[in-house]
């Protein structure tokens, strides 16, 4: 016999919201691994993974436009339609922010002063922590349309936003002291460069931003 609920959650739009975030983390994570690649000054290395983070930013733009264009508009869904594309808006920003640090600093070919290193490193994994937090609530997301945005699911969610929000905190703490310390080592730097790297420092702390925002976007669903 058919399965009228499975054949309801087949042309629902929730899996591929959860793939387009998978795709935008994905970014986030080759963004480590560009950053390290500047660190030493290996630009070919840094060059391709700058590549590969277009390519799959790419793809979850292929992802978010097949979802704007096939969300049915006569299905049931417990949640706004309008919702879940402002979720997805939001996701896609995620992508955005890695390929726009990767492709700036490369660009620039901007190295990360050396007394700066290691605390940037910190405050980057500090980011990538909040958008892996991202990614956990909103595979999520499948279950909460199962069981009606309803229960210990619910509270599940709520918990993870709940930490999210705290990761966020921790960014914004160490992004303050990054850019004090940022700011002792002006007058040794070319101008242009403190200009840039201030810069940098804030899209970094951006994809936290924007992760707390997911969540935020979640919270948004559950309420409805």
């Amino acid at each position: 016999m058919s399965n009228p609920l499975g054949a309801l959650f087949a042309q629902s739009p929730i899996r591929p919201i959860q793939e387009h975030m998978a795709k935008a983390q994905s970014c986030v994570v080759l963004l480590r691994e560009f950053l390290e690649a500047s660190f030493v000054k290996d630009w070919e290395k840094a060059y391709s993974l700058q590549q590969e983070i277009r390519r799959i930013e790419n793809e979850a733009d292929d992802i978010k436009a097949n979802v704007r264009i096939s969300l049915p508009k006569n299905i049931f869904l417990p949640v706004p339609r309008t919702d879940l594309l402002g979720l997805l808006s939001t996701q896609d920003k995620l992508a955005n922010g890695a390929k726009d640090v990767a492709g700036l600093m490369l660009g620039r070919k901007m190295e990360i002063p050396s007394p700066l290193t290691d605390n940037f490193r910190i405050y980057f994994e500090e980011c990538l922590s909040a958008s892996e937090q991202a990614l956990k609530a909103i595979n999520e997301l499948d279950e909460l349309l199962e069981t009606g945005f309803r229960g210990r699911e619910v509270e599940l969610v709520e918990g993870l936003v709940i930490e999210l929000d705290r990761l966020e905190h921790k960014t914004d703490l160490s992004q303050i002291k990054l850019r004090s310390e940022l700011f002792k080592l002006e007058e040794s730097l070319p101008a242009v460069n403190v200009i840039f790297l201030y810069k940098i420092i804030d899209k970094v702390g951006e994809l936290a931003d924007i992760s707390q925002k997911i969540g935020g976007r979640l919270l948004l669903l559950m309420a409805r």
